[in-house]
């Protein structure tokens, strides 16, 4: 199939910003297993994203240097007006959270980050059982009133407490959560798509490639070694993932080859592109975000080639037969609804 499109950017509407199906992702900041490049360099790589449309940057309290290494680089810019920073403030222990708790919470991603705003502040909770969560978030509700925030998000809450919150906090507070979905990790179809379209929030994709597996690359390659040094932390996650809960590699191979068959039906676009624009098409997602480990691996240019079309109900038939052969509904049982194998 020859196909002509158009790779003009495609954006949403996200609180108060008008930002791309496309974010960058800066996990790989968190740790020098992914590799280490310079600071200029890594600036010089947000740089080359912004100029071909990637405005919107993903980073949290605990990668590393990523929020001020991107307040530095916004700091840079002539204009900052386009430019959407989204940090995260994480809870993983237990804590009272006090108003000053909160507020000290997001005056350090303000400071790191070099700004009198936080544009996106994204929440995550470790411990349901504690419900100090809606306490915290009706501090950060005030504190979007006072102008320190301008939206808020989640992080790897499941259906039950994203339902919780938006019901309890009003509508339009919670605008996001982020979580993982991918052709491999289906779970958030079950409940959390549902969810999203009653509460008009935007789903935030992580792990759509599966750390990279998800490529041309591996197509026809013979399984990789879960133990070998060769991995970086995020390959051995997914593929740990791919093994055990999804199926198997035979599997993943038949997955990849569909893939690969679609991507011929429309002029030779990768494997990364397909899955990445199966996510795309789901009504409830508002961005993929793509892990990018700047000034050492970045795929700006060929990442743009998701834009401009959708999958045939053809294409998707073919995905599905090979998920219906995969164990991937199993796993909003098997591990849990969406972050559950954080907690």
């Amino acid at each position: 199939m020859s196909l002509s499109r158009t790779c003009a950017r495609e954006t949403f509407q996200l609180g108060p910003f008008v930002v791309p199906r496309i974010w960058t992702g800066l996990w790989q900041l968190s740790s020098n297993a992914w590799g280490s490049a310079s600071a200029s360099k890594i600036r010089l790589g947000m740089s080359r994203h912004v100029e071909l449309g990637y405005t919107a940057f993903d980073m949290a309290d605990h990668y590393g240097c990523a929020e001020i290494l991107f307040g530095q680089f916004q700091r840079s810019l002539p204009t900052i007006e386009n430019i959407v920073g989204a940090t995260k403030w994480c809870v993983f222990r237990p804590v009272d959270p006090t108003r000053a708790v909160v507020e000290a919470a997001v005056a350090e991603r303000m400071k790191r980050m070099q700004t009198n705003r936080v544009d996106l502040l994204q929440f995550h909770w470790n411990d349901y059982s504690d419900k100090g969560y809606l306490t915290a978030l009706q501090h950060l509700h005030d504190l979007q009133d006072e102008g320190k925030i301008a939206a808020v998000g989640l992080v790897n809450f499941d259906a039950i407490r994203t339902d919780e919150i938006c019901t309890q906090l009003g509508p339009g507070f919670i605008v996001s959560n982020q979580v993982q979905f991918s052709l491999i990790d289906t779970r958030p179809l079950h409940g959390m798509a549902d969810v999203c379209e009653m509460h008009g929030v935007k789903l935030l994709a992580y792990g759509t490639l599966c750390g990279g597996f998800l490529a041309d690359k591996y197509l026809k390659a013979p399984e990789p070694d879960l133990y070998s040094g060769t991995l970086t932390p995020s390959q051995r996650k997914y593929l740990d993932m791919i093994l055990k809960a999804w199926g198997d590699w035979k599997l993943f191979q038949s997955l990849l080859a569909v893939l690969r068959h679609i991507g011929d039906r429309y002029g030779g676009l990768s494997i990364a592109n397909i899955a990445t624009r199966w996510v795309l098409d789901h009504s409830f997602v508002g961005a993929v975000l793509i892990g990018v480990r700047l000034g050492l691996s970045e795929h700006p240019d060929e990442n743009q080639k998701v834009y401009g079309f959708r999958l045939s109900d053809e294409d998707h038939s073919m995905i599905e037969a090979v998920l219906a052969r995969s164990k991937g509904r199993l796993m909003i049982t098997s591990i849990g609804d969406c972050g559950a194998e954080y907690r």
